[in-house]
């Protein structure tokens, strides 16, 4: 565990010094949340190609550490030296302050970090955990998941898996998005404990998450307030399903608290019900792992636009002594006071002004600024595919709209695809995937028979009304600047598509696009609610908090239900474990196993190829398996031609347990034929043919 550690802080150190090279007024701890991105983005990048040809060995991991660390070199001039220096000086006096003369600001911030980093650390602690009698994950949503994760993990670290095959379908190109995996393999490999590496992994990029989306809309709206709401409605999104915790809370015989203690059920998400949009965390950030690194790689990418479309062209402003830069608060007392001024009937009221972040002009080009977004794009495509292909969309469409600066455009994406393309390539070479299976009209994303108005009111609450009203007032004092809606609207593309097309074979992954909607679309619902909570009556302060609380209850009470370790959900008893202990020892890491196709077979646990998975991953994956399974059942049934077939798969082993007694027409007399390689009482290996 040590070593993974060690690994981590070289990468997240590393990172941190890039940012150097492309962003010149970023407080110390904004960098470390992008360099903790860009840090593993680069694990995965250089690892695999380097464990591509040298196999994942220690050579490879010193080799990959080595690369990954070279921006440490930046640290050899003098003068950078200072600049760090300064950056940890900065860092240690806005501290020292805070601690010494806290305001409302700071005590706003330091309370809200500590509150998403606790929940975050107990949310992210029940994705895998051990326990004596088997493996276990706390987040239902996790499970199915966790074990494909395992399984993609695994085959890195034990099934010399390069190049990759799919994990669940022996033969085909491995085209989901593994490089969050491979970071976790690269851990692995370093000695950690797999439900370690996974946790560490988690932790360290959910609060960089939480830093760069603050970080990215204080940029973006230029209000504190407004940027510390925006990763509250991110991560704790959810719609009206706290209508539901109301009435069982009201009908619980033993009270709130208690009920509190055992939820009963998810809010934000059900299984054929009203409720499909889910909370960000536990079904995207948690259950789907690639995007955990690819949504921060996009704000990095959209933080780097706003940055030269956004700011560029405004008019400059002075930076106040009391302006607050990238969230850290400076010396000075003006800003968020209160000022008096004449009312237009001659009354005088008062009127809280807003907190407004100020930012100098920056000294980087900005040519220098989109070849770094380029950089950063580039690395997606094996990170996150989805967050990839929204990222070259939106950025065609705000080419168009910002069209003046069409050579810095050029230059992101030529730089982009540069990097891109061997992924591209390996993506889409002989893949065994159906793209006919990705694209068709649906309407409605998975609305089922609802009324389209109603589903979403239900799904995502009062946050599109809001939305809409931020983008429609107007006035001396628009909420939205219009340089702001205009960055804004090619975004809401990525709600409009995927509510008339299915973009995957199960439409509900339509939402690994329209998270980019509602992550885009947050912070313009948090200008509106930061403008009324300054408004002068009172009442529409508690209309602030009111909104604020139905936005974000719902996904709290999920976040919640799973802190609280209200479910133990065992995804492979102790016999799994056991059994794929053996399959490890006795077999060779390249093997082909035969076994049911089922969710949690124990050859994930391997690293070992698989026959055929789990059809629902293969199904959602885009793969026409229907003659395959129908083969490996004619081969459990030991039919006249089941020789015949295993030749022609190349199976090397077959499996027998619980599952292929229970759900194959299995004839187990059949197999007693072949050489036993081991039993763990419920399990038994047979071996097929030598190599």
């Amino acid at each position: 565990m040590f070593l993974a550690l060690i690994l981590a802080l070289v990468a997240t150190a590393s990172g941190t010094l890039i940012t150097y090279l492309y962003d010149d007024d970023a407080v110390l701890p904004a960098r470390v949340c992008a360099g903790a991105c860009l840090g593993q983005a680069a694990l995965a990048f250089f690892g695999f190609f380097t464990a591509s040809a040298l196999g994942l060995t220690a050579l490879a991991l010193m080799v990959t550490a080595f690369i990954v660390a070279s921006p440490l070199v930046w640290l050899a001039a003098p003068e950078r030296r200072a600049r760090l220096r300064d950056d940890f000086d900065n860092l240690a006096r806005a501290v020292r302050q805070a601690a010494l003369r806290p305001d409302r600001s700071v005590v706003a911030h330091v309370a809200f970090y500590v509150l998403m980093a606790a929940l975050l650390w107990f949310v992210f602690d029940r994705a895998m955990y051990i326990k004596p009698d088997g493996i276990y994950t706390g987040i239902e949503h996790n499970f199915g998941d966790l074990q494909l994760h395992i399984g993609i993990i695994t085959g890195f670290v034990y099934g010399e898996n390069f190049p990759p095959e799919h994990v669940e379908y022996a033969g085909a190109r491995l085209t989901y998005p593994f490089f969050a995996d491979f970071v976790a393999a690269l851990f692995v490999k370093a000695g950690a404990e797999m439900h370690d590496a996974l946790f560490m992994q988690n932790i360290l990029l959910a609060l960089a998450l939480t830093g760069l989306i603050h970080r990215w809309a204080l940029r973006l709206t230029r209000d504190c307030v407004a940027a510390l709401l925006t990763p509250a409605l991110v991560l704790l999104d959810g719609g009206l399903g706290w209508v539901y915790f109301i009435r069982g809370a009201l009908a619980h015989e033993h009270g709130l608290l208690a009920f509190l203690q055992k939820l009963p059920r998810d809010y934000t998400i059900e299984i054929g019900g009203k409720l499909r949009w889910g909370n960000t965390v536990l079904t995207l950030l948690m259950t789907q792992r690639s995007i955990l690194l690819g949504l921060p790689l996009f704000i990095i990418v959209w933080t780097l636009w706003w940055q030269v479309v956004g700011e560029s062209d405004a008019a400059p402003e002075k930076e106040a002594a009391t302006g607050v830069r990238d969230g850290a608060q400076m010396k000075g007392g003006e800003a968020g006071k209160i000022r008096k001024r004449r009312g237009a009937k001659g009354k005088r009221h008062r009127e809280e002004e807003p907190a407004r972040a100020a930012f100098p002009r920056s000294r980087i080009p900005a040519s220098y600024k989109m070849v770094a977004a380029g950089a950063v794009a580039g690395l997606m495509p094996l990170a996150h595919a989805h967050s990839f292909a929204v990222l070259l969309g939106m950025a065609g469409c705000l080419a168009l709209l910002f069209w003046r600066q069409w050579r810095l455009w050029a230059i992101f994406c030529a730089v982009a695809m540069a990097i891109a393309a061997p992924q591209l390539w390996w993506i889409t070479r002989g893949s065994l995937m159906q793209s006919e299976r990705f694209i068709g009209w649906a309407w409605g994303w998975d609305k089922g028979d609802q009324n389209f108005l109603w589903f979403w009111l239900m799904n995502t609450g009062l946050f599109i009304p809001l939305l809409l009203a931020a983008l429609l007032w107007r006035g001396a004092r628009p909420v939205v600047p219009r340089r702001l809606v205009l960055f804004y609207l090619p975004f809401a593309l990525c709600f409009i598509i995927p509510n008339v097309m299915r973009l995957a074979p199960w439409v509900w992954d339509n939402i690994k696009v329209m998270i980019y909607w509602y992550v885009a679309s947050a912070p313009l619902v948090a200008l509106l609610l930061a403008r009324l909570w300054r408004a002068e009556a009172i009442f529409w302060r508690v209309a602030a908090v009111a909104l604020l609380v139905s936005l974000i209850l719902a996904g709290s009470l999920d976040l919640w239900r799973v802190a609280a370790r209200t479910q133990d959900l065992r995804t492979f008893d102790a016999d799994s474990i056991e059994f794929g202990e053996l399959i490890r020892r006795e077999t060779e890491p390249r093997a082909l196993i035969l076994h049911a196709p089922t969710y949690n077979h124990p050859v994930l646990l391997t690293g070992r190829r698989s026959l055929m998975g789990y059809p629902g991953h293969l199904w959602s994956h885009g793969f026409n398996y229907a003659a395959r399974e129908a083969d490996i059942k004619r081969i459990y049934a030991g039919g006249p031609d089941a020789e015949d077939l295993m030749k022609r798969y190349g199976v090397e082993y077959v499996m027998i347990g619980p599952t292929e007694r229970g759900e194959m027409p299995l004839n187990e007399r059949f197999f007693e034929r072949y050489p036993l390689v081991g039993d763990t009482g419920v399990y038994r290996l047979y071996k097929i043919t030598d190599r």
